[in-house]
């Protein structure tokens, strides 16, 4: 064994005298479950709800029942088999059957085949009175965030044990029956059956002992662990590990049967454990490889050669425990994890109606059977171990009853093999007693097999986190203002607030912020201090407890400790006497600190806090002033304090500060433009019911933000906190915005008012909450609010356009402008709204003639009448007009915002170069004769199909931008344009980048840039390539029609949508698109073909990450028949459609291509186009009157 850690053993102890009385047999009658449906509170021991049979089937009924079925009325049991020779013959005769392959995933003998254990049942037992409800919530909370892996068990119980010192064995068969009893009434049965045991794949975890550092025990003992990728955010507790090393990790490839696994433990298992499963029966331990000096004190495993289980060996001598070694002197430590398979799960289940076993179940206590106390591991697993003969088993169980229950289990399972796996670099770590032990497993960073890891804050705000020093742990917790932790001290669940000092060795646990001046100057070292939540019967009440790092709990007074001095030191100092903490009738050997009464809980003339421990720490002159109220007060020692704790009051608070931090988190987060996702830390807020306080903070962050991309990522965050209260119901998220009930609030939004807008959202939002389609509705509103504040964000850009003047064309002369596509090569979307200047955007763009011309254009002329036409022409200037449009009112252009609107784009052009000013008190007609005396007419045309990819609205709109500021007297840089186009696509609530106009209206190859800042500025740089290079390009370049039509807005909204909820996945493309266009723009100037493939086939890769759905089947077969030609390829803009551009291999490639894709099936309609790198740019002229003089050769292309 290799990579071997110390960890301490996590089972029950070595057998000795086990509780029971004489066994009485009391008969138990076959009772009916209800129909559909499990027992009502099974599990639990409240009368009434143990309603079940004993087991019927193989393994009881005396006859073979088929794997699947169940029979509607079974022959039963009788009430009690009388005799018990009778008992015992009836188990023996059940031998274990041939193993059975599992379903789903690969074979069982193949480990880590399948990525996760798919349970049937996740049982969770706990102790008697042990607030079983609350830890259901727990398990149900798991479910619905994601924490139970792909496919949660449709079974989650929490179970009580019946006695209140029942053992692991016991809660084992408890909890056997429990999922037996649920599996056979989902399968329709109205009795228990053990063939839903056959193909059932059962997890039980065991809660085990109260533990002194956690009040809800070692299972939810919280671990300074966060997990990024989790679709919730949630704390990480020890039952979180132990589920995912079991799903992921330990149980894969297991086939069908019961795995059986202790909380009690921190369990580090590597990714392959390496356990083989082909032909396995039986039953299996599994252990860790641990040293032999640690194994003194500890649990290890003899085996044979064959791996056979020999013996097991607790706290064994030297010689003992080295017989155990393997070759490398490690041994195979015990660490409470056992699988039976599915026939040694029926013949243990069998067992629960035989005396004294019946005991063990709910069952027993509800028929009255006399209290057993069982060991899983010296019991139950200790039977089949080869060394062990059926005397010295069965003389080992102490009283007569003990030794009757082990009898039974030797008949049982005697005849199953016990193997061990023992996993190489592995390890676990006991939760002991000992403070030191927990503090250190807390702070120390687990083992590279381990699953976790560890951080130095988990869930937690701190104000000055330069004041935490490593080594040090702090979860869960709110920590404002100066609180400075030492290397080696914990602090979980607290909300403190500064000048605070916490020096080494200290554990701090469920302190709220009042407890914080109490705190303050007071010396705090090696010390535990917890708040616990507490209920006397019906009174709810908080105590404090305090005790020393190194203090032993069990120890007499005498040879022990409290806060780490000796008991007679602390009495001389407090004045406290050895009689006020304990009775003059305790023996001197039971005064130890779990019995002292030194906690005050209840004081009948003032209200107790921390002071009333704390003072337990003064010198002797400050320590007299307390000790009279300290005496006077009601106390309770932690041994009495423990059946009182309220733990589903505990973890209620937990919950909160949870949230309380969480909403710190938001206002962290937004506020400091931070790239942190919201979105699991929504769900879980949704899932635990803290929505409003999620959606109170949103509200606040929005309306007090005073930055509009803060504003507007926020009114995001509040649509996915609406779309996760829907449930995945009331349809999809994308849709409709302009419901007239939230046109007040948008009113308010667009003029300006941000902080009254969102009051007003707020306040319409109120009546959209009561079910999932006005959820989804509600969220659609949202994101149409928060588009506004984009909108508004983005037109920030136009401080960046000068319109200078220039010379009036004369009446009737047109001004034409004709402009080249664009390729984009590298870095699309980060151009995109608000990911542009919100993360910052670099695009590399190529501009391009297609087959040989400019094939997007449009023209303007003034006119005598003071009308606006609008024609759309065909794909040339010189085509027929398709669609024409008079605007003679301003009515007409009021629809100038809404895309699909005839004429919207032009409609938009004459506004946003304030042609015409609208709204205004003018009219249309008064306007233009007053300013130019008379109207304008203009034409456009593209040659290029609808969702081509190639930047044509974009482009468009700067060509007509261009031609009316020429028309209109006026003159604007390209720079200008860039943004003059920004702005009217938010004005035309398109949305979009700005590489679309960078790409068509700056000539040649470039990259272009935007800051993460606002005002929003596109910086442009011309790339200069190797001479002869752009040549080279025109060669290897082709462009390929694909025949699908893409529509970019659906692409759009899903993208934003993403990068508000800034996915981690989503984050990460947007810095590979930057670094990508980075890349690209330094391989054209090495005039590189290979790499600049290279960050085609990558860029390609990032539009799908960033867009999923973007590329068509089609699409990928006309790719994968053309990779073998090509250095690179990739569909041109969003994806989805359009064109398809490649780099080829061999120059000059068109007509090769055209034969590769013809003989490709599935392609549809497609065509192979020339494109050309062009260095002029595009043009402005005023041709006069004549058409044709803006004619431009090669303008017979069509698509």
């Amino acid at each position: 064994m290799t990579g071997v850690t110390q960890g301490t053993w996590g089972c029950a102890p070595p057998p000795g005298p086990i509780l029971g009385q004489k066994n009485v047999k009391t008969p138990i009658p076959p009772l009916q479950a209800p129909r559909g449906g499990g027992v009502r509170g099974v599990g639990e021991t409240a009368p009434g709800q143990g309603c079940t049979v004993p087991l019927s089937g193989r393994g009881l009924s005396g006859r073979a029942v088929h794997a699947g079925r169940c029979s509607p009325s079974p022959t039963s049991l009788p009430q009690r088999v009388r005799g018990r020779r009778r008992e015992l013959d009836y188990i023996s005769q059940q031998a274990p059957r041939p193993p059975r392959r599992g379903r789903g995933g690969a074979s069982p003998g193949r480990s880590g085949a399948a990525m996760a254990a798919e349970w049937s049942v996740v049982l969770l037992t706990c102790q008697r009175g042990g607030c079983v409800s609350a830890f259901q919530r727990e398990l149900e909370a798991r479910r619905l965030r994601g924490g139970l892996g792909p496919r949660p068990p449709p079974l989650l119980l929490a179970v009580e044990d019946p006695w209140a010192r029942l053992g692991s064995g016991g809660a084992t068969l408890n909890a056997l029956l429990v999922a037996a009893e649920h599996l056979s009434a989902r399968a329709g049965c109205t009795v228990v059956t053990s063939d839903v045991l056959r193909e059932a794949r059962i997890l039980i975890l065991h809660m085990g002992r109260d533990f002194s550092f956690d009040d809800c025990g070692r299972a939810f003992t919280c671990l300074p662990v966060e997990e990024p990728g989790a679709l919730a955010e949630a704390l990480v507790c020890n039952l979180d590990s132990l589920l995912g090393t079991m799903t992921h990790r330990l149980c894969v490839g297991s086939p069908p049967g019961v795995w059986v696994c202790s909380t009690d433990m921190l369990l580090t298992v590597p990714s392959a454990p390496g356990i083989v499963w082909d032909g396995f029966q039986g039953v299996r331990v599994i252990a860790v490889p641990g040293s032999q000096m640690y194994a003194r004190n500890h649990g290890v495993y003899l085996t044979d050669e064959q791996g056979l289980v020999h013996d097991i060996i607790y706290k064994g001598t030297e010689a003992q425990i080295r017989q155990c070694a393997g070759p490398d002197g490690a041994v195979p430590l015990v660490c409470g994890v056992v699988f039976f398979s599915s026939d040694a799960a029926e013949q243990l289940l069998a067992t629960h109606v035989i005396p004294p076993l019946d005991a063990c179940t709910y069952m027993g206590l509800d028929s009255g059977a006399p209290p057993i106390q069982l060991s899983l591991f010296f019991d139950i697993v200790l039977c089949m171990a080869r060394g062990m003969t059926e005397e010295d088993f069965v003389k080992g169980g102490g009283d007569a009853s003990a030794r009757n229950a082990r009898s039974v289990l030797w008949t049982a399972l005697r005849a199953f093999p016990l193997s061990m796996a023992c996993i190489p670099d592995a390890s676990y770590d006991y939760m002991t007693m000992s403070a030191s032990d927990h503090i250190r497993s807390l702070t120390l960073l687990p083992g590279s097999a381990s699953h976790l890891r560890f951080s130095k804050t988990a869930h937690s705000h701190v104000d000055r986190p330069c004041l935490l020093e490593d080594g040090s742990s702090v979860t869960n917790c709110l920590l404002e203002g100066a609180v400075r932790l030492a290397a080696g001290s914990v602090i979980q669940h607290c909300h403190l607030q500064g000048p605070l000092e916490i020096g080494p060795g200290c554990l701090l646990s469920g302190l709220a912020v009042g407890s914080s001046p109490a705190l303050q100057g007071c010396p705090l070292r090696d010390i535990v201090l917890q708040g616990h939540h507490v209920r006397l019967r019906d009174l709810p009440c908080r105590v404090f407890t305090l005790t020393g790092r190194l203090d032993d709990w069990q120890s007499p007074a005498e040879e022990a400790t409290y806060l780490n001095v000796p008991w007679a030191e602390f009495f001389h100092r407090t004045g406290i006497r050895e009689g006020d903490l304990w009775d003059a009738e305790t023996p001197r050997r039971s005064r130890c600190l779990l019995s002292a009464r030194l906690f005050p809980v209840l004081h009948a003339c003032e209200a107790l806090g921390l002071d009333d421990v704390l003072w337990l720490l003064a010198p002797a002159a400050a320590a007299g002033k307390r000790l009279a109220c300290w005496r006077t007060a009601w106390r309770m020692s932690w041994q009495e304090l423990l059946p009182c704790l309220d733990k589903a009051a505990e973890l209620g608070a937990r919950r909160a500060l949870f949230f309380l931090q969480g909403q710190r988190k938001v206002r962290a987060v937004l506020l400091g433009h931070r790239d942190s996702s919201l979105l699991p830390l929504t769900r879980s807020a949704v899932h635990e019911g803290y929505h409003e306080a999620m959606l109170g903070t949103l509200d606040e962050v929005a309306s007090m933000a005073g930055d509009v991309g803060i504003a507007a990522r926020a009114l995001a965050c509040i649509a996915e906190v609406l779309g996760c209260m829907a449930r995945g119901e009331g349809g999809l998220r994308s849709g409709p915005a302009a419901n007239r009930e939230w046109a007040s609030a948008f009113g308010r939004l667009e003029s300006g008012d941000i902080a009254g807008g969102v009051r007003e959202l707020a306040a319409e939002r109120q009546k959209w909450m009561s079910r999932p389609a006005l959820l989804v509705r509600a969220a659609r509103h949202y994101e149409g609010a928060e588009q506004i504040l984009v909108r508004q964000a983005v037109m920030s850009s136009c401080q960046f356009v000068t319109v200078g003047q220039a010379e009036l064309p004369p009446l009737g002369h047109w001004v034409q402008v004709a402009c080249p596509a664009r390729l984009d090569l590298s870095g699309g979307w980060s151009d995109t709204p608000p990911i542009t200047y919100e993360h910052g955007g670099a695009v590399v763009d190529v501009a391009v003639l297609v087959d040989g011309c400019r094939p997007i254009g449009a023209r303007v002329r003034r006119i005598s009448e003071p009308e606006l036409r609008l024609v759309s022409l065909g794909g040339t200037s010189r085509s027929e007009a398709v669609a024409e449009l008079v605007c003679r009112e301003l009515e007409h252009l009021q629809d100038y915002c809404q895309p699909h609107a005839p004429g919207a784009l032009l409609k938009a052009a004459f506004i946003c170069t304030q042609v015409v000013q609208f709204p205004s008190q003018k009219p249309l007609q008064a306007q233009l004769m007053e300013s130019f005396g008379g109207g304008f007419e203009v034409h456009t045309w593209s040659k290029l199909p609808h969702g081509s990819g190639l930047g044509t609205s974009s482009i468009l709109a700067g060509a007509v931008m261009a031609s009316l500021y020429r028309a209109a007297g006026k003159a604007a840089s390209t720079e200008s344009l860039i943004h003059a186009v920004l702005h009217l696509e938010q004005r035309l609530t398109t949305g979009g980048g700005w590489q679309d106009q960078v790409g068509g209206l700056v000539p040649g190859i470039k990259i272009g840039r935007s800051k993460a800042q606002l005002p929003l500025r596109v910086e442009v740089e011309k790339i200069l390539v190797p001479d002869s290079f752009t040549q080279t390009l025109n060669n290897h370049l082709l462009l390929v029609y694909t025949g699908k039509t893409r529509l970019a807005r659906n692409l759009l909204q899903d993208v934003v949508r993403n990068w508000y909820a800034r996915l981690p996945s989503t984050v990460q493309n947007a810095d590979a698109l930057v670094s990508n266009a980075e890349e690209c723009a330094q391989a054209l100037r090495q005039g590189n073909l290979l790499l600049i493939g290279k960050c085609l086939d990558r860029y390609w890769q990032q539009k799908k990450c960033m867009a999923p759905g973007c590329e068509p089947l089609a699409v990928g077969r006309m790719m994968d028949a053309l990779r073998p030609y090509v250095y690179g390829q990739c569909l041109a803009g969003a994806g989805g459609g359009g064109f398809l551009y490649v780099l080829t291999k061999v120059p000059r490639q068109k007509e090769a291509l055209h034969q590769i894709l013809a003989k490709t099936e599935g392609l549809g309609n497609f065509s192979i186009h020339s494109i050309a790198v062009d260095t002029s740019g595009f043009s402005v002229e005023v041709v006069g009157c004549d058409l044709k003089d803006g004619a431009h050769p090669g303008e017979d292309m069509a698509v």
